[in-house]
């Protein structure tokens, strides 16, 4: 217990330290391009933003603070990359004016907060095409569109659902598989906002299947999120192996944040290895297990690739597949990098995308 207060008040010290920082550099552009000279008011604004993420948490209706909170992210990952640059540019060149390296800083944040919305707001489909080693089961190729990562809610809304509703019934697909992390930890938004109307248009031969990510679990809702889901036709599984059509085996893991969830080989008792076995399962922690236990594909998400530049380099130590498509001995595994985002509406190191797997069998 002391150690965890300790290691508490050493990140909320160290947190304190780079919030002034931060505003320390703003602020002194601020004067200095522009006298302005509020030190209060600067600080009492510049405080709140730090803790905005904080605030929202009180109550849901605080949402203003959520979207504050969600842009402040972008200024503290960016600002900690360009604010040093600028300081040591100045410091070096002293005849260099603050306020015109303040205006470059001002430029790229904008450039970069302007080109992540697009790639954010635009998403794209990923083809693909795979062959199993097993008899056709549905005498032609079997497609699958895969989703994961809309961390719906009030940044990625309605507007941003509708856009994957339309792709997805575009490619008019076999099976629409949600890979975890619907919603944006609290279902409230889904639900206020009259998501559920839009999520029932999707359109399918052999139905609409997902499974719970790790924030589902954070937002402790998780009885109203399948609840909601139900009522949206999407049929979330549970630590579930079910047979569709007669034709393949489908099953839905917890997430690796539930600590008591089933095993892979407890999950695999039902399945009859002749059809085949698609699993999903959000958090791409292990895709070893799966190949040896026969899988023919497993659908992940979780990673956004990083969403942010430079943080796909801790997804790629992370992970032993962080993105896109493999084969692991027979297992295809697909990761998608989401078609939201979390946090920040922005994404610079990846784009919301949704997949389309055609899936072929062969003898």
């Amino acid at each position: 217990m002391g150690k965890r207060i300790g290691f508490g008040l050493i990140a909320f010290l160290l947190y304190n330290a780079l919030v002034f920082y931060l505003g320390w550099n703003v602020y002194t552009w601020l004067h200095v391009a522009f006298s302005f000279e509020g030190t209060v008011v600067f600080g009492v604004i510049w405080t709140i933003a730090a803790y905005s993420i904080l605030i929202e948490r009180i109550h849901h209706k605080l949402r203003l603070f959520k979207i504050i909170g969600s842009y402040w992210m972008i200024v503290i990952q960016y600002g900690l990359l360009l604010f040093p640059l600028a300081n040591l540019l100045v410091w070096l060149l002293p005849d260099l004016q603050i306020k015109w390296v303040g205006y470059v800083v001002a430029v790229l944040l904008f450039i970069i907060v302007a080109f992540g919305s697009y790639m954010a707001y635009s998403p794209v489909v990923r083809n693909l095409t795979i062959k199993i080693q097993k008899a056709n089961p549905v005498q032609k190729p079997l497609r699958m569109v895969i989703g994961s990562d809309f961390h719906l809610g009030i940044l990625s809304n309605k507007a941003h659902l509708e856009r994957f509703v339309k792709l997805s019934n575009e490619a008019k697909p076999d099976v629409v598989f949600l890979v975890g992390d619907l919603v944006d930890d609290d279902p409230i938004w889904y639900v206020e906002y009259g998501m559920s109307d839009v999520m029932k248009q999707l359109k399918s031969t052999y139905g609409v299947y997902g499974v719970l990510g790790n924030h589902e679990y954070y937002g402790r809702k998780i009885p109203l999120f399948v609840h909601e889901m139900a009522e949206s036709g999407v049929n979330i599984l549970q630590d579930e192996t079910i047979l569709v059509a007669d034709s393949f085996y489908v099953t839905g893991r917890e997430d690796i944040t539930n600590g008591d969830r089933a095993s892979l080989e407890t999950l695999a008792t039902t399945v009859d290895h002749k059809l085949p076995w698609i699993v999903m399962d959000h958090t791409p922690t292990d895709i070893e297990t799966p190949s040896k236990l026969g899988v023919d594909v497993h659908l992940s998400g979780h990673t956004h690739l990083g969403q942010m530049w430079p943080n796909q380099y801790i997804t790629r130590k992370t992970f032993e597949h962080d993105y896109g498509y493999k084969l692991k001995a027979a297992t295809h595994t697909i990761v998608s990098s989401g078609f939201g985002f979390w946090g920040p509406p922005i994404r610079t190191n990846s784009r919301s995308e949704m997949w389309v797997v055609d899936v072929e069998f062969c003898k």
